[in-house]
């Protein structure tokens, strides 16, 4: 793909995907002449792009829609739910175009516009309500040809007989026999002047009310990862050096020395700030709102929602929110998944929402919020909720588990996270075939999040997603056992305790009362396989069911430039990392942390 089309394909998708989101709000709202002119400026736009592209089917497709958007602002068409369907199957066929062109078919290769597409754009815009499935070859009424006939003779043009020739050859020609004329009806000139002035005389005003436009540049996003991976080191270099010249500095300089160690001592404290500095900068033109991911799922649930028959609203908060671009690449599939499973199986239909006495019309929330250096996000619906001991009957049945585990419903609910689990009998086109929720939690875990559950039976269920916002770079706290350092993220951490000789022992484990509340206390070391040693310092992990983490020693905390394992898996550890001294640290995983360590215990054991 040339640079120019590549281009055009990045911008119109952004269009696409908001013409999308303009006619939901539309169809709530079909009397706002702000969506109508916006979605029509989308089309034309792309329409004036595809154009010098020489696509031709976008062509086609956005100049009907931009046709029968006019009709609608200019009240000559309705706006109707056949309209808004119209319009949706119109920007649904300009995004899987553009998506093929993204993923390098040969704009020859782009599939023409269906038929169908062409009907139902035509209906809308005639104002009918008939079914799409119609056959185009319907002879026209003998009272339309007279109508459109008489039309044809009114409409002089400059050089002609007086008669609009190519109209009256319509007027008698069985619809869909032609190729559609660039209007989608005769209209006489001083009707087009008058329509070329109003339209030019709006193109002003929004020309004049319209804001400055950003100066910016596209740039490749692996051009990104390594301008951002350069700055990472940098800073770790700097810090290394910072080290190296606390040390020097214990020695005494005379002399000449003196100077120059001063010099020295500046300029490194400099060029510390200045890597810290561009490190920043570089995070910051990877960060990116969560609402461009978001955009896209009102269309998605709307249409699952109507397939399944269920009545349900979608509300979007914390759009705003900022992460880091690899994140919001990566959360579609795990969301979708996550939206489906809430529809299909926690959403009940309007009747047994009724019996129930609930609202006909069901409720999903989608909301993000920045969290300290983590980013949050919620997927909560209003729907029947989750029985935890059906879960735990279920996958016993299945051998996912044994009839001892999953005691409390916390982990009860984390049981859907099983591969091969579902509580689906019949797998339908939605879900029941045991995929899934698992490839969600695999996907959060990757980029070092967790995933939580809680449910209310006969209320509702709520899923939340905690990630890092920034990916290579996590702010830790740097701990020792059986002289290994580690690093524990701070997101989990609450405080840091002094650990007795003796403890407390409650069903053969140990446990310690912290601010008056007995926690089991676990050996990090032992849970990683290391070997046993002398552990004074307890770390008090902020978890669903909070516990003490007992290490030898706690070294600081540190932003830790992460590096992630790629050739081995090992239970427990995201990644690796150097800390200021240089010395090998391992990253602990947070979802690994969240769960009480559990999966390591098995493990170990």
């Amino acid at each position: 793909m040339d640079d120019m089309l590549k281009e055009f394909v990045v911008e119109a998708l952004d269009l696409a995907t908001n013409v999308e989101e303009h006619l939901l709000t539309l169809e709530r709202n079909p009397g706002d002449m702000n969506t109508l002119n916006a979605v029509f400026r989308s089309f034309h736009t792309i329409k004036g792009g595809a154009g010098f592209m020489n696509l031709t089917a976008m062509v086609s497709a956005c100049h009907l829609t931009e046709n029968l958007f006019d009709a609608l602002r200019t009240g000559q068409a309705p706006v109707t739910p056949i309209a808004i369907e119209a319009a949706l199957e119109a920007s649904g066929f300009v995004a899987d175009q553009l998506t093929a062109l993204s993923n390098g078919t040969h704009p020859d290769q782009l599939s023409t516009m269906p038929k169908s597409l062409e009907q139902v754009l035509t209906d809308a815009i005639e104002g009918k309500i008939t079914s799409r499935k119609k056959s185009n070859a319907v002879p026209a009424a003998p009272e339309k040809v007279v109508e459109v006939a008489q039309t044809a003779v009114a409409s002089k043009e400059p050089g002609s007989d007086g008669v609009n020739w190519e109209a009256y050859f319509r007027a008698i020609t069985p619809p869909g026999t032609l190729p559609e004329p660039a209007a989608a009806e005769p209209v006489k000139i001083s009707e087009e002047h008058e329509a070329v002035k109003t339209s030019l005389a709006t193109a002003e005003t929004v020309k004049q009310n319209a804001p400055a436009k950003e100066e910016s540049i596209r740039i490749d996003a692996v051009k990104l990862d390594v301008l951002l991976e350069v700055a990472g080191e940098s800073v770790q270099a700097a810090n290394q050096a910072a080290v190296l010249l606390e040390k020097l500095s214990q020695f005494k300089f005379d002399g000449q020395a003196a100077p120059l160690m001063s010099a020295l001592t500046e300029t490194l404290t400099r060029a510390s700030r200045y890597s810290t500095e561009l490190q920043r900068a570089t995070l910051a033109t990877r960060m990116q709102p969560v609402g461009r991911l978001f955009q896209k799922f009102p269309r998605l649930i709307r249409e699952l929602a109507r397939d399944l028959g269920k009545d349900v609203d979608l509300n979007i908060s914390g759009a705003e929110t900022e992460v880091d671009r690899v994140v919001v690449d990566s959360l579609y599939d795990p969301l979708v998944h996550m939206l489906r499973n809430a529809l299909d199986h926690g959403i009940e239909t309007a009747e047994e929402r009724t019996a129930t006495k609930k609202s006909p019309r069901a409720t999903i929330s989608l909301k993000a919020w920045q969290e300290a250096s983590s980013v949050m996000i919620e997927v909560t619906d209003d729907g029947k909720g989750m029985d935890a001991q059906r879960l735990r009957d279920k996958a016993v049945s299945k051998g996912l588990i044994n009839a001892h585990d999953a005691r409390t419903d916390d982990e009860a609910f984390q049981l859907v996270f099983l591969p091969g689990f579902s509580t689906k009998e019949v797998a339908s086109s939605v879900s029941g075939r045991g995929v899934g929720m698992d490839v969600v939690k695999t996907a959060v875990e990757r980029h070092r999040g967790a995933i939580r559950i809680s449910s209310n039976l006969g209320t509702g269920t709520t899923f939340l997603i905690r990630l890092p916002i920034e990916l290579s770079i996590v702010p830790t706290m740097l701990v020792r056992t059986d002289g290994a350092s580690l690093a524990l993220p701070m997101a989990t951490v609450q405080r840091v305790v002094e650990l007795p000789e003796t403890f407390e022992s409650v069903g053969g484990h140990p446990v310690l009362r912290d601010l008056g509340r007995p926690l089991p206390v676990r050996s990090l070391g032992q849970i990683l396989g290391y070997e046993k040693s002398s552990e004074r310092v307890g770390i008090v992990i902020a978890a669903p069911n909070p516990y003490i983490l007992s290490v030898d020693s706690v070294d600081g905390t540190a932003d830790l430039v992460i590096k992630p394992l790629t050739c081995i898996t090992t239970p427990g550890i995201t990644g690796t990392a150097r800390s200021a001294e240089g010395e090998l640290v391992l990253v602990t995983s947070l979802s690994f942390l969240l769960d009480g360590c559990k999966v390591g215990e098995r493990l170990s054991a």
